[in-house]
């Protein structure tokens, strides 16, 4: 009651849609741009749209990735909606080696601080040139432009995280990778010698060995995003996501917040706008797709709904919770043949016994992050099953196994089939 009082004083606003943009790979068909529209959940009329070459790709990742990671074609796409909260929320479609935390992480380090974000291709792609068309589309839509050396960084930690993927698996890469990113940005650290406590930390948290050349990329790394200035409550709130942790605030905080939303047209940015608008069936049934919101919504199956809550709330305030009436009742009936019942050892109704009722079991309600696994012999991103470093698109990203011939791929939308012996992102 006190709830629906206070939300007739609220005004009833609307809230404009923030810009949204699409880059879609120069290279592919019309049929295949078309149908990552479909995709998207949106048509050409309703966003703006970049084309995102290969020589754009170059610009950051030439000098960090090796030639046949970069490659000469380019599919990857993407649709960025920025926004005011939240953190960075990704979702990932026929990206066989980016992940969705992958690309959350670095979009960090690139000075992006909250936005949704789809990256997706017609056909399976390795992603690695994904992060330079969402980079551009985010400057576009937000109408913020991010530093080139700070960008350059992102692109670095992609690579970087990836290779380290091959030996580690995705999860560990990026999970490893995001302590110490948290530590060298929360505690300010560019000395090279406490940057390495923190990946010696890191690695013995999750009993990971690295190699001496491993360690060292990463530590450049650091040092290298250690020279800019982050916002370490979006760093801390991207994180949350990727780990599936609950937000922040209080029930009370929360309630008022949600309420408001209601009646203001307002939102948790965090419940990831766009994400919820892709239609992966285009993809193809054995697309692969991966989503950072994935681990928040599995935390909150587990902890329950938020009106869930608020109904148990009121009911504890005004009537007592279910579970109170149960134990009341059965309390009063064990009361009650403990009445009925005398102990012939002991007349006077004495318990010689006691019972602990609660052994203090908890558990940490986390949840994987369902990101897909590497490939199983670990190999470089750039190699194939022909061993030329090039995959059937002529992209340097991974092709599966059974991808068939290694000259061709049919794509996994309603598109053309590509052919060519060089390679692209």
């Amino acid at each position: 009651m006190a709830a629906v009082l206070t939300c007739t004083c609220l005004p009833i606003t609307a809230k404009a849609d923030s810009s949204k943009v699409v880059t879609l790979g120069a290279n592919l068909t019309e049929e295949q741009k078309n149908s990552m529209y479909k995709y998207f959940g949106t048509t050409a009329d309703a966003v703006d749209t970049i084309e995102v070459t290969n020589a754009d790709e170059r610009k950051y990742m030439e000098g960090i990735a090796s030639e046949a990671q970069i490659g000469t074609r380019t599919y990857s796409c993407s649709y960025v909606e920025p926004t005011t909260s939240g953190g960075i929320q990704v979702k990932v479609g026929n990206l066989t080696f980016v992940t969705s935390s992958m690309i959350a992480s670095t979009l960090l380090t690139s000075g992006v601080e909250n936005c949704n974000v789809v990256a997706a291709s017609p056909i399976e792609v390795s992603g690695t040139g994904a992060l330079t068309g969402i980079m551009m589309a985010y400057e576009k839509a937000s109408g913020n432009t991010l530093s080139e050396e700070q960008k350059a960084a992102a692109t670095e930690e992609l690579v970087t995280t990836g290779e380290l993927a091959d030996s580690l698996g995705q999860k560990d890469a990026t999970d490893l990778m995001n302590e110490v990113k948290q530590e060298v940005i929360k505690e300010g650290l560019t000395d090279e010698g406490e940057i390495q406590d923190a990946i010696n930390d890191a690695a013995k948290t999750y009993n990971i060995t690295l190699t001496e050349e491993q360690m060292s990329k990463i530590n450049s790394l650091m040092q290298n995003i250690a020279q800019y200035d982050y916002d370490v409550k979006s760093l801390q709130k991207t994180l949350e996501n990727l780990e599936g942790k609950a937000s922040e605030g209080g029930f009370f905080s929360n309630l008022w917040t949600s309420i408001k939303n209601v009646f203001t047209g307002g939102g948790d940015d965090s419940d990831g706008g766009i994400i919820n608008d892709t239609n992966d069936d285009i993809l193809g049934a054995d697309a692969i797709i991966d989503s950072t919101l994935e681990a928040i919504d599995n935390d909150s199956e587990e902890e329950g709904g938020f009106w869930d809550k608020v109904v148990g709330f009121f009911k504890g305030i005004f009537g007592g919770s279910d579970e109170d009436a149960d134990d009341e009742e059965t309390t009063d009936e064990e009361d009650a043949d403990k009445e009925d019942e005398e102990d012939p050892e002991n007349p006077d109704g004495t318990d010689s016994d006691d019972a602990d009722l609660n052994d203090g079991t908890d558990t940490d309600g986390t949840n994987p992050d369902g990101s897909a696994d590497d490939t199983a012999d670990g190999t470089d991103v750039s190699s194939t099953s022909d061993g030329s470093g090039m995959d059937a698109e002529g992209e340097s990203d991974i092709v599966p196994a059974d991808a068939g011939n290694s000259n061709s791929t049919s794509d996994a939308g309603a598109a053309d089939s590509v052919s060519g012996t060089d390679t692209a992102q």
